[in-house]
């Protein structure tokens, strides 16, 4: 869920009349119809088996423990297995939050999970973050301790960056948490959340040759701008998960000064509209 600052809340889909102070609401538990049950259950069983295919073990580790079932699940439920194994929780949004309350969740180990689900006819891409890319996306890898004290440092970074630094933070995440490949023995493997949601950008990710595969590193990642509604012209891939923990363990005023004096990196040209958000 890559999240932009917001002045207001005017033109997002969801209901922010209801929200507390740090921009929670409570997950509709029995709210939930038919028609949300049975979307739930069709991106599910269509991402689970490119999961299988594509994902990283970590990813497919965290799946398996969270136990999900074909309705829309409960986040209380989920936050107990999460708690037990990393410390996490989830907490409920309205959609969209501005950066600072998302860090400040994310620091605290709290995942912030949209409340509503996609319609029958976006199944294949949308412009806001739903309830299924953000649980199914993101919720099974912080069951992986490492994945887990990643993001927590994350958002510590990111209450400590200020508006100025804020957007190189954001490319981070865009490139890491939502759209990053790992190694492993059987070759590049899914774990961004922005791609194991979408069945278009799993099977692109992996299978064309059309996107640069870079190896992951961070000072590159931060200078790399993004656009959000396209395919990705490059990929960056982790070694292993304690990459992404380390890159947040540096002096980041002394990097901010660093990469002020850089020339911002490009994705790379236009390409087609790609992912489900």
């Amino acid at each position: 869920m890559t999240k932009h600052p917001l002045p207001d809340t005017a033109g997002l889909r969801g209901d922010y009349g209801a929200m507390a102070a740090d921009w929670t609401v409570k997950q509709p538990a029995n709210g939930y119809g038919a028609e949300e049950h049975d979307t739930w259950r069709t991106l599910l069983r269509r991402q689970t088996l490119l999961a299988q295919r594509h994902a990283c073990p970590e990813f497919l580790d965290g799946l398996a423990a969270l136990r999900i079932d074909e309705r829309v699940p409960d986040f209380e439920r989920a936050s107990d297995v999460l708690e037990r194994r990393t410390g996490w929780r989830i907490v409920g949004v309205p959609g969209l939050i501005p950066d600072d309350a998302f860090y400040g969740h994310l620091a605290a180990r709290r995942f912030p999970v949209t409340v509503w689900i996609r319609r029958r006819d976006e199944l294949d891409y949308l412009a806001e973050p739903d309830l299924f890319h953000d649980f199914f996306g993101h919720v099974p890898l912080l069951a992986n301790p490492v994945f887990a004290d990643y993001m927590q440092a994350y958002g510590q970074r990111g209450v400590e960056a200020g508006p100025a630094n804020v957007h190189r933070l954001a490319r981070l995440y865009w490139y890491t948490v939502e759209f990053g490949l790992i190694r492993t023995a059987n070759g590049p493997k899914i774990y961004g959340a922005g791609i194991i949601s979408s069945a278009k950008e799993t099977l692109y990710a992996i299978e064309s040759d059309v996107p640069k595969r870079l190896p992951f590193e961070a000072k590159r990642v931060m200078r790399t701008a993004y656009e959000i509604d396209k395919l990705q012209r490059s990929y960056f891939v982790l070694d292993d998960f304690r990459q992404l923990f380390e890159a947040t363990q540096v002096d980041f005023p002394a990097l901010y000064a660093e990469l002020a004096r850089l020339p911002e990196l490009p994705n790379g040209p236009s390409s087609p509209t790609a992912h489900a958000a």
